[in-house]
């Protein structure tokens, strides 16, 4: 049986787990990855995407987030989300209501910086809404 430790997912509204896990699974902004006790520290932005983690009694839990930091340290993993949403109640709606936003952000972009991350963080929602519907 894989060893546990702490697991923290934070929104800016509230503490939304609190847990002892043995995986956990983020969209970083480099690409998703996964952590698992005795992990090395380090520190990493996330991209929307949905936070897995597996709970030492074998429960799952499974987070739409839209942003945020993930922090691995040696006393556990806390995840510090922009907002986060159980998937449970998420629906085809809501990832359209998201993309129209982001959309509405790539043509309100007053630089064209500000338009390419809003280009990504739309691709990235897009990419979401795939992989829900195959889900």
């Amino acid at each position: 049986m894989a060893e546990a430790f702490q697991f923290e997912l934070v929104s800016p509204e509230r503490l939304l787990l609190s847990a002892r896990v043995t995986d956990v699974t983020v969209p970083g902004s480099e690409g998703e990855f996964g952590v698992g006790a005795g992990h090395s520290p380090f520190l990493s932005t996330m991209r929307p995407g949905v936070v897995k983690a597996l709970s030492e009694d074998g429960s799952k839990h499974e987070y739409f987030v839209r942003g945020g930091f993930a922090d691995v340290s040696a006393s556990g993993m806390t995840v510090l989300a922009e907002q986060a949403i159980p998937m449970a109640d998420i629906d085809a709606s809501y990832i359209a209501q998201q993309i129209q936003d982001a959309s509405e952000d790539v043509a309100d972009a007053k630089s064209e910086d500000a338009r390419q991350a809003a280009r990504l963080v739309l691709s990235q929602l897009t990419e979401l809404q795939e992989a829900i519907k195959a889900s």
